[in-house]
């Protein structure tokens, strides 16, 4: 099960680091997805980062709307994977998520299961 954290209020402009851990299992192995839900919008896919042993040329993918805001990364001693977030705009509020089971099109994510776990707020707000 994937725990969300660092979420908060921010000023416009500001950043703010997301994790993504998981207890009991390793996440290298695994690629990872984040997605957020915007207040009265549908969840979307963020940014996903391919898992360590993937052959994939491109380790690291973000959607055009966050493109050099936002930045995707791991950290294996730390099992965990982050999303920083800079530049915040009010429109990145919502509720993020990290995820294990979707795929990406060659524009987006899209989420396979029904599961969400609790996420993370993030308020993007002057």
């Amino acid at each position: 099960q994937l725990v969300e954290s660092g979420g908060g209020l921010v000023q416009p402009g500001g950043s703010l680091t997301l994790s993504c851990t998981a207890s009991g299992v390793t996440l290298d192995y695994d690629a990872i997805g984040w997605f957020r839900q915007a207040p009265g919008k549908e969840r979307e896919g963020v940014a996903c980062i391919n898992s360590i042993v993937s052959k994939d040329v491109e380790m690291t993918f973000v959607v055009e709307s966050v493109k050099g805001r936002f930045t995707i990364s791991r950290d294996s001693s730390k099992n965990t994977v982050y999303l920083q977030m800079n530049s915040l705009k009010p429109e990145d509020t919502g509720v993020y998520y990290c995820v294990t089971d979707f795929v990406r099109t060659e524009t987006t994510l899209q989420k396979l299961g029904d599961y969400w776990g609790q996420g993370t707020q993030v308020t993007v707000s002057s």
